[in-house]
C-alpha cells in the first residue's frame, strides 16, 4: 500500500491559544491520515517559539547537552537554560496530548528531529561561533544526540504501545551546504570549512543506529539541492523523503536502488503553498507514474515502499492549505493503492 504523509511542521498558531492550536493540530493530522492509507507524525508548530522550531524541539530531545537561547540564536551553556528547559517541557506536553488523542491507535506512525549536520550548522559553542567549527564539539553533540534520540523513541513507543511501526524522521536541510562548506561564519564574511564526506557519514551513522537500535525506522529528510542520497542510504537511512523538484540525475539512481532494496521513498510531490491554479489528486497521480516509469518500476511492485508527501514542511503555508494539501497526499497515495 503506497501511504501518505507530512513532513513535520504546519502553520500556527495565529490568533489561537497555543495548547488549543496543537490539540487542533494533533486531531487534524490524526483525522486526515490515522486511517490507511495515513503515516500520521507528530506535529510541529515553530510558530509557538524557538523552542517549537527545529533546532529547539532537536535541543529539548539531546541527552547530556545544556542550551540556552541568546540573542544571535541557541548556544550550548555550562546549565541548562530556562529556554531548553521551556522546549522540553513542551515536547513533553505535545507527547501527552498526542497520547491523549491517540488512545488505541495501532497503525504506522512517525516523529521527527533535526539531523546532527544541521544542529552543528546552527547551533553556536559557549564561546560563539557555530558547533560546526569544532570537530570535538560537533562529534559531541552528534553523540548527544544520538542518545536522546533512543530515549525519545523508548517514551513513544510507551505512549503509543500499540503502534504497528515507529518511524523516526531526521531532517537535514543544511547537510548540502555543511559539505560544500556553504555555511556562514558569526561574522557573516567567511564560511565554515568543508565537512568530508567520512565525517559526514560517522555522525548521521551514530544518529540512524541509535534510532535502528531503539526499534524504529531511520529516515532523512532533506530537500536541499546537492544532497548526497547515496551517503545518506550508506550511513543507515531506510527511507529517503525527498523533493522531486531538485533531484538530479545520480539522486534518481539513487532513488531507484532504494525502492529496488525494499527501502522507503518519500516523494514530495504536493505542494507546501497554494498553488496559482487548482490541483486535483489526478494530476499528482499523474506525475508519480511517471516519475516511477522513468526508474522502470511498476506502481503494483514498489507500492509498500513508495510515500506521498508535500515537498516540505506546512509552516508557511495557510491552515486551508496545510488541510488541502494533507488531502491531497492523502488522495494520491489511494489512487496509486488502488491502481
Amino acid at each position: 500500500m503506497t501511504l501518505a504523509t507530512g513532513i513535520g511542521s504546519l502553520p500556527g498558531p495565529g490568533d489561537r491559544d497555543a495548547a488549543q492550536a496543537y490539540a487542533e493540530a494533533v486531531r487534524t493530522v490524526l483525522g486526515e491520515l490515522g486511517e490507511p492509507p495515513g503515516l500520521p507524525y507528530l506535529p510541529e508548530l515553530p510558530g509557538r517559539g524557538a523552542g517549537a522550531a527545529m533546532t529547539g524541539r532537536a535541543l529539548a530531545v539531546v541527552a547530556g547537552l545544556a542550551a540556552d537561547l541568546q540573542p544571535a540564536g541557541w548556544r550550548l551553556v555550562d546549565a541548562v537554560g530556562v529556554d531548553q528547559r521551556r522546549a522540553r517541557s513542551l515536547l513533553a506536553q505535545d507527547l501527552d496530548q498526542l497520547e491523549e488523542q491517540a488512545q488505541g491507535f495501532a497503525g504506522p506512525f512517525k516523529v521527527q528531529v533535526a539531523g546532527p549536520w544541521t544542529l552543528a550548522a546552527t547551533v553556536e559553542k559557549p564561546r560563539g561561533d557555530k558547533v560546526l567549527a569544532d570537530h570535538g564539539a560537533r562529534r559531541d553533540l552528534a553523540q548527544a544526540l544520538a542518545e536522546g534520540v533512543a530515549g525519545h523513541v523508548a517514551d513513544l513507543r510507551r505512549r503509543l504501545p500499540d503502534a504497528s511501526r515507529l518511524v523516526v524522521q531526521v531532517d537535514e536541510p543544511a547537510l548540502a551546504a555543511v559539505l560544500a562548506g556553504g555555511v556562514p561564519t558569526a561574522s557573516g564574511f567567511g564560511r565554515h570549512r568543508v565537512v568530508h564526506p567520512p565525517e559526514a557519514s560517522a555522525a548521521l551513522e551514530w544518529v540512524l543506529g541509535a534510532v535502528a537500535d531503539a526499534g524504529a525506522e531511520p529516515w532523512v529528510h532533506a530537500c536541499a539541492p546537492g544532497t548526497p542520497l547515496d551517503l545518506l542510504r550508506g550511513a543507515g537511512a531506510r527511507g529517503l523523503a525527498v523533493d522531486p523538484d531538485v533531484l538530479s540525475a545520480a539522486d534518481h539512481d539513487v532513488l531507484g536502488a532504494t525502492l529496488e532494496a525494499g527501502e522507503t521513498v518519500v516523494l514530495g510531490v504536493v505542494p507546501v503553498t497554494d498553488p496559482a491554479a487548482p490541483l486535483e489528486d489526478s494530476r499528482l497521480v499523474e506525475r508519480v507514474l511517471r516519475w516511477l516509469d522513468m526508474l522502470g518500476f511498476d506502481p503494483e511492485e514498489v507500492a509498500g515502499s513508495l510515500v506521498v508527501s508535500p515537498g516540505c514542511g506546512l509552516a508557511g503555508a495557510s491552515p486551508e492549505w496545510a488541510r488541502r494539501a494533507t488531502g491531497l497526499a492523502r488522495g494520491t497515495a489511494r489512487a496509486l493503492t488502488a491502481g
